[in-house]
C-alpha cells in the first residue's frame, strides 16, 4: 500500500438506513484538521449504495467517486453484523468489476470499511484482500496510523497527553483492578410516597434524594435491535422487568427507532427500521411504562408532529422529562422530513406545551454541533440559546446535557472549562421559576473496544464528571451511565448494571481521594482558568453580539436566523 499524500481525497458513504453518522463526522472533521479535502456521500448515493448492482444506482456511486476524484474510500454500517457483510461486499465487488480500485487500474488507493467488530470479522473472512478496517474506540493517532498518513500531516494536539489526564486514567485503572465496584451497594432512591404511582416524577425525585444525600440520579438509555418487530418488543420487556428488579436505575431512557421517531402510527411495511425498539402504538408505550415501576421513563421526540409526539408521550409514559432538539433531526441531518423553519416552529410549540405540564426540557443540541466539527464557543452558544428560549416559553426545570469526550481526542481540561462556562452562563438564567438540573455522559464514541480497557474509560470518565464542580456534593444531579461495551456491542441489562455500579463506585473513591487532597486540583490549575476566562469572554461576547442584531432572537425565526450565520 503506497502511502497517502496530501493530494488524496477521502470520500465517506454509508447506506441511508444507518442513522449513525457520529463516527464519519469524526472522522471527517480529523483528516480535514490534516489538510484533506473530504467528500460525504449525498442522500442519492446513500440510498443507491443500498442496492449497487442496479444499473441507475451503480452510476451514481461511479460518477461521485469520479467526480470529487476520490482516491480512498470508506464505507460505515454499524447496524446488523450480516446486513453489513451484505451492503460491503456487493459494493465491493462491483468497484472491483468497474475496475475503480487500483489494483484493477482504476484511482481508489484504499478502501475501509468501519463497523460493528462482529461484522468487520464477517468480511476478513469473505474478502481476503487489503480492506483496513476499523471496529471503533480507535485513537486519533491510531486512525490517521490506519489511513497510512505521514506524522508529518498529524494536527500537533495530538502527540501530547495531559498531566491531569494522566492523572485521572492511573486513578481508574487501580479502581477496576481492586473489582470492588461489584460490590457496590444500592442506594435508596425509592423510599418517598409517590414512587413508582402514577404521579411520581423527576423532580420528587430528586427532591428526595438530595434531601437523603444520596445523588446522582442514574439515566441509561437502552434498546436491543431486531429486524423482527414483535421480538424486539418482547425482548425489550424482559430488558426493563430486569431492570427494573436491580434497584439501581432512575430514570429508564427507551431507545426507539428511527421508525418510531419519524412514522410513529404508520404503516412500516416496506421501511428499514434502521435499529432501536420499534414502538408503534401507545398501547406499547403504555406497557412499557408499567413494567418499568418504580423507574421513571423518558424516550425520543418526535421528528415530525412534534407537540402532539410530546402530548402523547406525557399520556402514554407520564414521561419523567422532555427532550428536543431545536436545529436537529430534521431535514439539515437527514433525520426527519421537517425543514429547519418547521422544526423550529414545531420545536416552540412543543415546548409551550411543555410547559403546561411542570416537566422538565433537555435541549438535545450542544453535541450535535460537536459531532460536525462546532469550536466549544458554538457548543456553549447553542446550549445558552436552548436555554433562555426555553425560559422565554414558560419551562421551569432545565435538563442541562452536557456529553463529554467530544470529539474524543479532547484533554480533559478542555472539556472542564467549557462545562464550567456553560454552567455559568446558563444557571445566570435561574430564578424562583427556572431551575437548571446538570446532566453528564460520556461522548458517543468515547469508547475503545476492548471491554477491560472501557471499563477503566467509564472510571475515567466519571472522576472527570465530579471535577466540573468539585466543591459541590449535589453535582452532577444526574449521570447518564453509557455502558463500556458500547463499541463492540449493544448493551444488556447484565451490563448496564455493572456500568452502574462502575460509576456509583468510582464517583465514591475518586471523592474519597480528593477529600484526601491526593487528587489533581482542578480549581486553582492556572491552565485551566486561563481557558475558563478566555472562553467565558467569548462565549458573553458572542450571545450580546446576537442579541443585539438579530431581532426576536428567541423565536423560530431568530434561532432559523443563527443557524444561518
Amino acid at each position: 500500500m503506497e502511502q497517502i499524500n496530501s493530494k488524496d481525497k477521502f470520500g465517506f458513504l454509508k447506506t441511508e438506513v444507518d442513522v449513525h453518522t457520529m463516527g464519519l463526522a469524526s472522522m471527517s472533521n480529523l483528516l480535514r484538521e490534516c489538510g484533506f479535502e473530504i467528500n460525504i456521500a449525498p442522500k442519492e448515493v446513500m440510498r443507491a449504495v443500498e442496492s449497487p448492482e442496479k444499473l441507475n444506482n451503480l452510476s451514481r456511486i461511479t460518477k461521485w467517486l469520479k467526480g470529487n476524484n476520490i482516491t480512498v474510500l470508506s464505507f460505515s454500517y454499524r447496524l446488523d453484523p450480516k446486513d453489513g457483510l451484505e451492503y460491503f461486499c456487493r459494493l465491493y465487488h462491483l468497484l472491483n468489476s468497474e475496475k475503480l480500485t487500483i489494483r484493477e487500474g482504476g484511482f481508489l488507493k484504499l478502501i475501509v470499511f468501519s463497523g460493528l467488530p462482529d461484522t468487520c470479522e464477517l468480511i476478513k473472512q469473505k474478502i481476503k484482500d487489503d480492506i483496513v478496517y476499523f471496529i471503533g474506540g480507535e485513537s486519533s493517532i491510531e486512525s490517521l496510523k490506519k489511513y497510512y498518513i505521514p506524522e508529518a500531516l498529524f494536527p500537533k494536539s495530538l502527540l501530547y497527553r495531559h498531566p491531569y489526564d494522566n492523572a485521572r486514567q492511573e486513578f481508574a485503572y487501580k479502581f477496576i483492578e481492586n473489582y470492588s465496584y461489584k460490590d457496590t451497594p444500592i442506594i435508596d432512591h425509592y423510599g418517598y410516597p409517590e414512587c413508582g404511582k402514577n404521579d411520581d416524577t423527576f423532580i420528587r425525585r430528586l427532591q428526595y434524594c438530595k434531601l437523603k444525600g444520596t445523588l446522582p440520579l442514574i439515566r441509561v438509555h437502552a434498546g436491543p435491535y431486531s429486524s423482527n418487530r414483535n421480538e424486539a418488543l418482547k425482548e425489550y420487556s424482559s430488558w426493563v422487568v430486569q431492570l427494573a428488579k436491580s434497584r439501581l436505575l432512575d430514570v429508564l431512557s427507551i431507545g426507539s427507532s428511527q421508525l418510531t421517531q419519524q412514522h410513529f402510527g404508520e404503516d412500516w411495511d416496506g421501511m428499514s427500521n434502521g435499529g432501536g425498539v420499534p414502538i408503534n402504538t401507545e398501547l406499547e408505550y403504555k406497557e412499557i411504562a408499567d413494567l418499568a415501576k418504580p423507574m421513571l421513563v423518558r424516550t425520543y421526540a418526535g421528528t415530525k408532529n412534534v407537540p402532539w409526539m410530546a402530548c402523547m408521550h406525557e399520556r402514554c409514559l407520564n414521561i419523567s422529562w422532555h427532550a428536543l432538539s431545536y436545529w436537529w433531526f430534521c431535514k439539515i441531518d437527514g433525520r426527519g422530513n421537517n425543514s429547519l423553519i418547521n422544526n423550529l416552529k414545531e420545536h416552540i410549540e412543543a415546548i409551550k406545551y411543555i410547559s403546561t405540564t411542570g416537566k422538565p426540557l433537555e435541549p438535545n443540541v450542544s453535541h450535535h454541533f460537536s459531532f460536525r466539527g462546532g469550536d466549544d464557543v458554538t457548543y456553549v452558544i447553542s446550549a445558552y440559546l436552548a436555554a433562555k428560549t426555553a425560559k422565554k416559553y414558560g419551562i421551569k426545570h432545565l435538563i442541562l446535557q452536557n456529553m463529554l469526550n467530544t470529539p474524543k481526542q479532547t484533554w480533559g481540561i478542555e472539556d472542564l472549562s467549557k462545562g464550567r462556562v456553560m454552567l455559568k452562563l446558563i444557571r445566570e438564567l435561574e430564578d424562583a421559576g427556572f431551575h437548571v438540573h446538570l446532566q453528564l455522559r460520556a461522548g458517543l464514541d468515547y469508547f475503545v473496544p476492548n471491554l477491560e480497557k472501557s471499563k477503566v474509560q467509564l472510571a475515567e470518565i466519571t472522576a472527570l464528571m465530579d471535577d466540573i464542580e468539585p466543591n459541590n456534593p449535589n453535582s452532577p444531579e444526574i449521570i447518564h451511565v453509557v455502558s463500556y461495551s458500547e463499541a463492540v456491542r449493544l448493551a444488556t441489562p447484565d451490563i448496564i448494571e455493572e456500568s452502574i455500579k462502575i460509576t456509583l463506585g468510582s464517583l465514591k473513591a475518586y471523592r474519597d481521594l480528593k477529600s484526601k487532597g491526593k487528587t489533581f486540583d482542578t480549581m486553582h490549575d492556572l491552565e485551566i482558568m486561563n481557558r475558563y476566562n478566555l472562553l467565558l469572554e467569548e462565549c458573553r461576547e458572542s450571545i450580546q453580539i446576537l442579541e443585539a442584531n438579530i431581532p426576536n432572537l428567541y423565536t423560530p425565526e431568530g434561532l432559523y436566523t443563527v443557524k444561518l450565520s
